[in-house]
């Protein structure tokens, strides 16, 4: 059913965490983090190495629960065990290192794991024309037009081999979608076309998380923002609420870079560095 006529406020998340918090041990790994995601929405989690944004994959896509907070699919509280029912409930992770088997077509790793099969008893065998078939037809409605299916899927560019993850999840019905830095080992061009299928899977319906630390990519086709800086939410924003200078200057910590300023203008500059004028800096 589409979301278009329902007020925003009116719609229940397909994800909502509310101050989830988790801890291994005494080390903070994520505290009081919220995050909204809506069918026909992209949601951006943006932050640095060491952000959280591992663990905020990890508790959505099932590989860890939470310690603290609410997580919840679809209005109701939820737990996952793993990511078997993470998947069950809908939601499919596409990591940055993608699960593929390079040598093997790109048909077959489409289908990889959950091969339709014909014929019974000893007769039972892969369904490869079925599955053929299928692969072609589902990656040109995402507008992926590939030369050959057949082809093994290590030939494929990063970019495409991305694409092939996001259709693949829509395919297996997905009603949210996380993506792991699916632009980070990527040039412009690549990333363009990745990104054109990020937001083909949002106008198919689906709720995105873009995991990402470039605050352009996020922007051009983002609707949330939500910051993170060493496992704390420092930020969260629509996005009518931020312009891309201000997303890209809090992502680069401008509140520090603006107090780094102050005090490097602030300091004294000796007029006597160089040669042995400098002696009185050592200890």
């Amino acid at each position: 059913m589409s979301t278009d006529h329902v007020a925003p406020e009116a719609r229940t998340p397909l994800v909502e965490l509310d101050g989830v918090s988790k801890y291994y041990g005494n080390i903070r790994a994520l505290e009081d983090v919220s995050l909204v995601v809506n069918a026909g929405e992209i949601s951006c989690v943006l932050g640095d190495n060491g952000a959280g944004k591992s663990t905020l994959i990890k508790i959505i896509a099932g590989l860890h629960r939470h310690d603290a907070g609410s997580f919840s699919i679809e209005g109701e509280e939820a737990k996952l065990a793993n990511p078997r029912e993470a998947l069950d409930r809908g939601i499919a992770t596409v990591y940055q290192n993608l699960a593929v088997v390079p040598l093997m077509p790109v048909w077959r790793n489409f289908f990889l794991g959950s091969e339709p099969t014909k014929g019974k008893g000893p007769f039972k065998r892969l369904d490869v024309d079925l599955m053929r078939r299928t692969t072609r037809e589902e990656l040109l409605r995402m507008g992926i037009d590939l030369r050959d299916v057949d082809q093994p899927v290590g030939t494929l560019s990063g970019g495409e081999r991305q694409c092939v993850a996001i259709a693949r999840a829509v395919y297996f019905g997905a009603k949210v979608l996380v993506l792991d830095e699916p632009t980070a080992a990527l040039g412009v061009k690549q990333s363009g076309v990745v990104l054109k299928y990020v937001a083909a899977a949002r106008d198919a319906g689906l709720g995105v998380v873009l995991i990402t630390h470039n605050p352009h990519h996020a922007y051009l086709v983002g609707d949330r923002f939500v910051l993170l800086k060493r496992g704390a939410m420092f930020g969260s924003h629509t996005r009518d609420e931020i312009s891309l200078d201000e997303l890209t200057r809090q992502m680069a910590g401008g509140n520090e870079l603006d107090d780094l300023r102050h005090e490097l203008e602030r300091a004294p500059v000796p007029t006597h560095l160089g040669g042995h004028g400098a002696g009185g800096v050592e200890k």
